[in-house]
């Protein structure tokens, strides 16, 4: 609870939201179980549920509240986005990539379908060789667009409460002195020195390991992943966000 504020059990839908927009990670955090018992106080907000943030940001907790809304109020949902049918977070593309049906298995928690989209857009993004072979290599990265790569990063962050993505893999990469040997089991991919089972030892819900997702290749080599992590935008895009 912030300090000197009104017990969650008794605040506002107004105040919960601004608690959820403006509190510290881990004041946020700790909103998460009451504001999903409240749904249906954040119905009568309408469209006020979502003022607080930015659409063309980075944040997950709006993200967050249309996956509770989509889980208890749905009907309210579809009003609510309404006006934005592609999608509330605002993603572009420098090629055309329609991201409405990445964003939509997101908001519905249908990871495996995310995953395996996400990985067919960066085939789209390495060119006619990649999508014509399969899978990406590690030299066609330095040519994606990095408006791309952002925007997937940003999907993925925003509908995974900063679970899953890019910039959680880096971190966690980062925080582990740049040892991929060791990022392997810590997002799950490797278990007691045997690679996860693709895909069905995956864990496709918001239980896996921070970092699980999305899965870059199936081959989960390391200069694939390495090139794509140090993509320069996708590092601006980190540092912008405090990050690295």
């Amino acid at each position: 609870m912030l300090s000197g504020s009104t017990p969650t059990s008794t605040a506002t839908p107004e105040q919960l939201i601004d608690r959820l927009a403006k509190g510290s990670p881990r004041q946020r955090r700790s909103l998460i179980k009451s504001l999903e018992s409240r749904s249906a106080d954040l119905v009568g907000l309408g469209s006020a549920a979502l003022a607080p943030f930015d659409r063309k940001g980075s944040d997950w907790a709006p993200g967050w509240v249309l996956q509770v809304l989509r889980r208890h109020q749905p009907d309210h949902l579809v009003q609510l986005l309404s006006s934005t049918p592609e999608g509330w977070l605002d993603v572009a593309s420098a090629i055309g990539v329609d991201y409405g049906p990445l964003q939509q298995a997101l908001l519905d928690e249908d990871f495996e379908t995310a995953d395996r989209t996400t990985s067919s857009i960066l085939r789209q993004l390495a060119g006619p060789a990649a999508e014509t072979r399969g899978y990406v290599y590690f030299s066609e990265v330095p040519a994606m667009a990095g408006l791309d790569l952002v925007s997937l990063d940003r999907l993925w962050t925003v509908y995974s409460q900063g679970r899953f993505g890019f910039s959680m893999q880096a971190k966690l990469l980062s925080g582990l002195d740049g040892r991929y040997e060791r990022l392997w089991p810590r997002i799950g991919w490797k278990l007691d020195g045997t690679w996860t089972r693709y895909p069905r030892a995956f864990t496709w819900s918001m239980e896996a390991p921070e970092g699980h997702m999305p899965l870059i290749n199936q081959l989960r080599g390391v200069r694939l992943m390495d090139a794509l992590l140090n993509h320069p935008d996708l590092v601006t895009h980190r540092s912008a966000m405090g990050l690295s």
